[in-house]
Parts: C-alpha cells; sequence; structure tokens
C-alpha cells in the first residue's frame, strides 16, 4: 500500500475546469418534478433505431417521454461506432467532462429535464487496476473524475439535477472472464478497492472545492454476485464494499430473481457509513426477464414483483434493463431486454411504468393539495407499494 503522505500529496493540487461551464436555456426543474419516483430505466448498445437522431438521444427521449425523470446511461471512452451510443467521435472529445460538455448527443442528453441521471463513468486516460492500481494511474483517474464532476457541478448549478458516477458490474470487473467460479486475485482486489477510492474521493473534493448550489452528485459502485458472497466466497460486496468510502451501491440483480430482500439487507450491512446521506444506500440498478424467456404478460406481471419489492424495501431506484433490446443472438434474433421491442411496439412492461408515472405525478399533487407540502420519500413509497399491490394481477 502507498505511504498516506504520498497519497495526500498527490490529490491535493486542485484542477482548473477546462470543460465548457454554464447552461444557458435550462429552467430549474420544479419542486413536483424532482420527486424520485424510484422506477426507472436505462439506455445501453440499443440494437435498433427508428429515427434519424442517435441511438443515445433516440432512447433518452422514449424513457422521457414515458414520464420517467431517471435516466441512466453511459460517459466512456468507446461512446462511439456500430451500436454505440453516436455514429462518429467528436474530435474535440479526449476525457470524460469534455463529452459531456461539447459531443452534442450526450450533452443534449445531460441537458434534457431529468431529476436523476446514474451514469457509468470510465475514464479516457488511466490504465486499468487488475494488478494494481499504480500511483501514476490513479491520479489519472483522480484528475479526469474530479473534472467531471466539476463540470456537472458548474454547468447544471441551480438544475435541481443529481448525478451519480459509478460503473457496470464489478464482480465482473474483478474477475478474469464472466465465470462466477474464476480465483480472484488479491492484486485485483486492492486495485479495485484504489480504483474506487480514488474516484469517491474526486467527488467529494469537488463538492467541497467547487462553487454550486441546487445540483448533486455521489460516486456508487455496482455488485453483481452477492449470492456467493452470501456463501462466503470472494465478492466486491465481502472484499472490496467493507475498504470503501462510497455513497451508494447498485446492485444488478439478476443471481436473486425474485428473492431480493436478503441480499439487499446483505449488501447494506457491508456498506460503511456516510454521514449526510440519509436512508438505505443500495438500489437495483439492473433487472429484467427476457422476451426469448418469458412471455409479454409474465415480462410485465415478474417485473412488478421486483418494484415492490424494491420500493417496500426502501431503495432508492429500481431500473429495468432496458428501453430498447441491446442483446442480439448470432442468429439475429432479439433477446428481448426491452420495454420497447425492435418493432416499435409498446411492450406491457412499457405501460406498467407509464401508468405508474402518471399515478404518480397525480398522486403527489392531490398529497401537497390536501398536506400543502410534497410528500416525504417514504410517505410516497408506501403509496406507491399500495398501487402496485391494487393493479389487477399482482
Amino acid at each position: 500500500m502507498r505511504p498516506e503522505w504520498l497519497f495526500c500529496s498527490l490529490f491535493a493540487t486542485p484542477l482548473v475546469l477546462t470543460a465548457a461551464a454554464g447552461a444557458p436555456g435550462i429552467e430549474p426543474l420544479s419542486e413536483l418534478d424532482r420527486l424520485n419516483w424510484c422506477i426507472g430505466t436505462q439506455t445501453f448498445g440499443a440494437a435498433y433505431r427508428f429515427t434519424r437522431e442517435t441511438r443515445l438521444v433516440e432512447t433518452a427521449q422514449a424513457i422521457l417521454d414515458m414520464g420517467s425523470n431517471v435516466l441512466k446511461f453511459g460517459l466512456e471512452k468507446n461512446y462511439f461506432g456500430p451500436g454505440r451510443n453516436v455514429d462518429d467521435p467528436d474530435p474535440r472529445v479526449h476525457s470524460l467532462a469534455e463529452l459531456a460538455a461539447y459531443e452534442p448527443s450526450h450533452r443534449r442528453v445531460l441537458d434534457m429535464p431529468f431529476a436523476y441521471y446514474i451514469i457509468w463513468a470510465y475514464g479516457f486516460t488511466p490504465g486499468w487496476w487488475s494488478e494494481g492500481f499504480s500511483v501514476a494511474d490513479q491520479k489519472l483517474e483522480y484528475d479526469e473524475m474530479r473534472a467531471l464532476a466539476a463540470h456537472l457541478l458548474t454547468t447544471y448549478s441551480g438544475s435541481g439535477k443529481t448525478f451519480y458516477l459509478g460503473h457496470w458490474e464489478g464482480d465482473w470487473h474483478l474477475r478474469p472472464s464472466l465465470n462466477p467460479a474464476d480465483a480472484v486475485k488479491p492484486e485485483a482486489i486492492e486495485g479495485m478497492i484504489d480504483w474506487l477510492n480514488v474516484r469517491q474521493r474526486a467527488i467529494d473534493d469537488a463538492k467541497r472545492d467547487v462553487p454550486h448550489q441546487d445540483v448533486e452528485i455521489y460516486g456508487y459502485c455496482e455488485v453483481n454476485l452477492v449470492r456467493i458472497a452470501m456463501e462466503g466466497r470472494q465478492s466486491v460486496t465481502t472484499d472490496v464494499v467493507p475498504r470503501t468510502t462510497m455513497d451508494y451501491v447498485s446492485y444488478s440483480s439478476y443471481d436473486s430473481g425474485l428473492d431480493l430482500i436478503p441480499a439487499l439487507d446483505y449488501i447494506e450491512s457491508k456498506l460503511p457509513p456516510k454521514p449526510g446521506i440519509p436512508g438505505k444506500r443500495v438500489w437495483i440498478g439492473e433487472y429484467g426477464f427476457p422476451a426469448f424467456a418469458h412471455s409479454p404478460s409474465e415480462q410485465d406481471r415478474l417485473s412488478r414483483q421486483v418494484m415492490r419489492a424494491g420500493l417496500a424495501w426502501g431503495c432508492p431506484f429500481v431500473l429495468y434493463w432496458e428501453v430498447y433490446n441491446n442483446e442480439v443472438g448470432k442468429d439475429g434474433a432479439q433477446r428481448g431486454f426491452w420495454l420497447i421491442d425492435d418493432k416499435g411496439n409498446k411492450q406491457p412492461v412499457y405501460e406498467t411504468h407509464h401508468a405508474y408515472y402518471q399515478w404518480a405525478r397525480h398522486w403527489a399533487t392531490d398529497f401537497r393539495a390536501r398536506e400543502g407540502r410534497l410528500p416525504t420519500f417514504d410517505e410516497f413509497r408506501e403509496a406507491a407499494v399500495a398501487y402496485l399491490d391494487a393493479l389487477p394481477g399482482a
């Protein structure tokens, strides 16, 4: 491990934000628009599109049109090309902050009236950490994440937006392949701990040093092999999370299916306290029931059960994978992780999301008229669970 004095010295130098600042024309979100409805979806690698917009813009607009105020998407070096967010690279972009500031599709999506952004953020400049995270690469990671955080805080100051910067399924990052039986190297564990703590420190330092108001930013990591963690096997949940300073943990929950509560409790028990963040700090970052294995009605019914479980437990978010399918078999068949299929048909689970957002807005508006204030997070969750319980076929 590096000496503490070296760590403090290395990351003490403030950074100069070079990305564009200010977001003219962005209206601050109303109090109603920034209420957290908890339920949401995401867009990564959409396998089709129906307009001349980029895949990122088209899918983000589809999520906004559905009524959601949360968007999960990615900021990363490999943002362009076939099946990616946009078709061509932007010559001005060499970092995450420049991607957020300059690339038209990413900037357009960040300017949309979403209240919550959950972002996979992978830097352009640092090396990977699986063999240990060098001091030089830690500085590159810190500089790039701090610049991104500073850009978001400055550009969206006064907007009412909240940003969460994290990554994809960490237990696969920890292993050499997508095999839960793979051995985990000690240097990978140490490297991931350093990676996450550097990223979180960059976010915390930006929040401390960059003037801003009415905008928030947090860090998160994502776990995905929680069941083997509960059996005592090596995992991000047991070997990494307890030694980090992360704000939140996302759970890609396929290994739990519908039996979510034990896993959520277990993750929460491993997450060190973080002063100033109330409530539960674990959310469901991915769940889904693909059409190749489930009928549309079954896909909807099972999804409702996950929504209800996450809301009842207290998850800040429960995020369906995803708005357009991203997985296509070798035979060209769509696997059907979708709300809207490749023919443009809105699935029953889409209609459930759409109706839920309509109900949520009406319920919150009626609550304010009756109580003279908007509901707390817990008051809303309780009503949302009752709403889902009352749906036909629940």
